[in-house]
């Protein structure tokens, strides 16, 4: 018993001690926003504030429309979370129980769709829509969101989620009348809610903290993201540290509040299609 508690003491530790530097940056991304000139200038850098400063993060608002960039990313990310989770649940639910010729090798190749890097495919997708105008005015959302609508990751994950429901499950509700349509909405869309909420999640992050395709795809500075709007903040003629961690924690909000809230809903989804 001593020497299980011991190993568990072990464990923490361990554990402890690889959080540091995952953690560390956020914790110095919101003290920091709070942090006098004096503090961030010093030599090694302060880690605790001598006094709480908070103009920097008054002076955020002030110096670019953050609530603009936040509603510009809000829109951005959640019409590619609810497009990638509709289309991932539609595609997953046809791999998983439709008879199709080739679904085999169709779902392969499907998959094959991971292994090219984003970076390969960025400029046909730039040109594409740049030639069909969504780079100007309101259709910049559209430009924003329509390479991301659908997910082989997604497709991927909740496809393994469905296989997962007993056969004897489908067939009583088959035998009960319902359709592929009342199948998909009324049984297997309930139950696999972990999954299609670590999808959601996963989606959101990775849409939020989109850089480089806003960066390259906006060219009206009404649209621009949070990710880029809060560049404006580092001025190379008056470097202003405090108030560019300022813009930087005001923007790790909703990431740290999804990651907090949905982290059980992650782990049980991606574990979903563990075991059998």
């Amino acid at each position: 018993m001593k020497k299980l508690r011991l190993g568990k003491i072990a464990v923490y530790v361990v554990l402890g001690l690889a959080a540091i530097p995952v953690l560390f940056p956020i914790y110095y991304g919101f003290v920091g926003a709070v942090m006098g000139p004096g503090d961030l200038a010093t030599y090694p850098p302060a880690l605790v504030p001598s006094s709480l400063h908070w103009q920097n993060i008054t002076d955020v608002f002030s110096s670019v429309p953050l609530g603009r960039f936040y509603a510009n990313s809000a829109v951005q990310a959640g019409v590619i979370t609810v497009a990638q989770v509709v289309t991932s649940i539609f595609a997953a639910y046809a791999f998983a129980f439709l008879r199709l010729p080739a679904k085999a090798a169709t779902f392969a190749l499907f998959l094959a769709t991971l292994m090219v890097p984003w970076e390969a495919i960025i400029i046909p997708n730039y040109l594409a829509i740049s030639d069909w105008g969504l780079t100007r005015g309101g259709l910049t959302y559209l430009g924003l969101v329509l390479p991301f609508l659908a997910s082989a990751f997604g497709t991927f994950l909740l496809r393994q989620a469905f296989m997962q429901f007993p056969s004897e499950l489908r067939d009583a509700a088959v035998i009960d009348g319902c359709g592929h349509w009342r199948l998909l909405w009324k049984v297997i869309v309930p139950l696999s809610k972990p999954s299609i909420a670590a999808v959601g999640v996963y989606v959101f992050l990775s849409a939020w903290n989109q850089y480089f395709w806003p960066l390259i795809l906006i060219r009206d500075a009404e649209f621009q993201t949070l990710q880029i709007g809060i560049s404006q903040l580092n001025d190379a003629e008056a470097a202003q540290p405090g108030l560019v961690l300022a813009g930087v924690a005001l923007s790790l909000i909703p990431t740290l509040a999804v990651v907090i809230f949905g982290q059980r809903y992650i782990v049980r989804g991606l574990t979903a299609g563990a075991l059998r």
